[in-house]
């Protein structure tokens, strides 16, 4: 079984995979990963495992993990089952890699557009010859609205409601529909830009706002929260078979 460890900004997920199946899933506080991963372990039989990080870990606990199971920490040296055509590829962030190698391995021979909806929001896009160039970043839902509050003296720090006010006729729903609406329409006007150079490709929407941007966009797209995870199963299958 394949043990998938995704350290976020704001949160850990873990995966068992039998193979390409998951099987199970959890969301970790970082504090007791080590203590979390341990009762993995004792549930089930782990045989690889692969950890990706955008934030550091402490070497030592880095340490203690390699001591469990055979590890691979993804980094841009990892070996991919795509061709990583990007400028920098040594800043190219480890999340973008595991999405794009998802992208590749469940849509074989296709053109992809992975968004990731967490954090920041990245639109990043695989063509059918496994090439990829790069794509985009932008501020998530969560830190538009944070940096309203951040940045000026008197808007409150709001969170993101189900309904998307068409017309702010309050200060708050001026907010949410300048954050949501802004949100919606950059997302289906970058949808609207590969279309004009890509007559059919493949839209990918993931990350922690899937379900609530999902129900808001025009587009036909494959809403997969676990995308992430599912990429990153990939590039292990991938090294061990190699």
């Amino acid at each position: 079984m394949n043990l998938i460890i995704d350290i976020g900004n704001t949160q850990v997920k873990v995966a068992v995979f039998r193979h390409r199946d998951m099987i199970f899933k959890d969301i970790l506080v970082k504090e007791h990963l080590i203590s979390s991963l341990q009762n993995i372990i004792t549930d089930y039989t782990i045989q690889h495992a692969i950890l990706s990080s955008v934030d550091s870990l402490v070497e030592k606990d880095l340490k203690v993990i390699k001591q469990m199971f055979p590890l691979i920490v993804l980094d841009h040296q990892t070996k991919i089952p795509f061709f990583n055509k990007y400028k920098t590829p040594a800043t190219l962030g480890v999340d973008r890699i595991a999405l794009m190698a998802g992208a590749v391995t469940e849509y074989p021979a296709k053109d992809v557009l992975v968004i990731d909806a967490g954090s920041c929001i990245t639109y990043d896009f695989v063509n059918r010859d496994k090439n990829y160039y790069g794509g985009a970043i932008s501020p998530g839902i969560e830190m538009r609205y944070k940096s309203l509050n951040t940045f000026t003296a008197n808007l409150p720090k709001l969170s993101k409601t189900d309904k998307i006010p068409e017309i702010g006729n309050s200060t708050e729903n001026a907010i949410h529909s300048g954050v949501l609406n802004g949100v919606k329409m950059e997302i289906e006007g970058i949808i609207d830009q590969y279309k004009d150079k890509n007559q059919n490709f493949t839209i990918v929407l993931t990350g922690g706002d899937t379900i609530f941007l999902a129900k808001n966009i025009k587009s036909t797209i494959f809403a997969n929260p676990n995308f992430l995870l599912v990429g990153l199963n990939s590039i292990l299958i991938y090294n061990l078979d190699e």
